[in-house]
């Protein structure tokens, strides 16, 4: 069989997407594909259809380092109605209980206490987590219940906002693998009332700027721009672009001169004078400090490559 060729133009970089409300992770991703017409794009962690906010979508050569940006910290904005519980524990979900309010301020910052810092979750069934290979909201939406371990999480700060009424509105900065839903789910039952998500935003991922966001509305304008000017897309689009070294962009850096350069991206490990003593580490080449992808100190105190991208102009 031929080698199949990859349609789209070769861009590499990452859009910081404002997801909006009411679309997928993967319908945002396919759309801001085709606006760049890139060869690949990934992105880096779903946001549900409720949620909106920050979605950094990985083009071309940064698809390989998502995996990093997926593991990094992120920082949410969530509104929690009180007295009602849902299957899915926001309000795309059927209700469970309804039950009277009768809790103070204090009682939900006491009940808060219990949420930070190194805990343990359950994540809900109405998760893309897999079991037997398909994910556990397939099983839910079936009315099967799969028997879920609890799974280490830290919320490194949980802030509460504005209590008005029988809405709740916080703010939390936790870890992968966090389930924001689960987090407002717990805190209703410790409360006695039951709760849901009503609103959720994502505001941060890794150290991304809130900033640097751009919405699929403000892509196709540009666009639409460049087409009413006779321009290529790309002179529009492409300086929206953050550089995908970015997404590892909290590793120790290695500078190595060419020579070296050249054996790295032929897959071998060099011995770097000041190279960190363990872990992983972000590969730079020469004077201008091109990035090459990330790699890893090897048990003789090498830079083994691991992750390496093509070059390409």
């Amino acid at each position: 069989m031929g080698r199949r060729r990859n349609r789209g133009r070769l861009v590499d970089g990452i859009v910081l997407l404002d997801k909006p409300l009411g679309i997928s992770s993967n319908d945002a991703l396919q759309r801001v594909k085709r606006i760049y017409n890139a060869n690949k794009a990934g992105h880096t962690g779903a946001l549900d259809p409720l949620a909106t906010g920050m979605l950094p979508l990985c083009l071309g050569e940064a698809t390989k380092f998502s995996q990093h940006l997926l593991d990094s910290d992120k920082r949410y904005l969530v509104t929690a109605k009180l007295g009602v519980r849902t299957t899915t524990s926001d309000s795309d979900g059927e209700v469970v209980s309804e039950r009277p309010v009768d809790v103070t301020q204090a009682d939900i910052e006491k009940a808060l206490e219990a949420f930070r810092g190194d805990i343990m979750q359950v994540p809900s069934m109405y998760s893309a987590l897999k079991h037997e290979g398909q994910p556990l909201y397939k099983y839910a939406r079936e009315g099967i219940t799969i028997d879920r371990p609890a799974r280490p999480i830290t919320v490194f700060e949980l802030l509460l906002h504005k209590v008005d009424g029988d809405e709740v509105e916080m703010e939390v900065h936790c870890s992968k693998g966090t389930y924001i839903r689960t987090i407002v789910d717990d805190l209703g039952e410790a409360l006695g009332c039951g709760a849901h998500v009503i609103k959720l935003r994502r505001t941060q991922v890794s150290g991304y700027p809130y900033e640097r966001m751009v919405t699929i509305e403000q892509l196709e304008q540009l666009l639409q721009q460049a087409v009413d000017e006779e321009l290529p897309p790309k002179e529009l689009l492409d300086d929206l672009l953050l550089p995908m070294d970015t997404a590892v962009a909290d590793l120790e850096e290695v500078n190595v001169d060419s020579v070296s350069g050249s054996y790295i991206m032929n897959g071998n490990p060099v011995q770097v004078s000041g190279a960190p003593l363990s872990g992983k580490v972000r590969i730079t080449i020469g004077d201008d400090h091109q990035f090459v992808g990330i790699g890893e100190i090897d048990d003789d105190g090498n830079v083994a490559p691991k992750r390496l991208i093509v070059l390409h102009d």
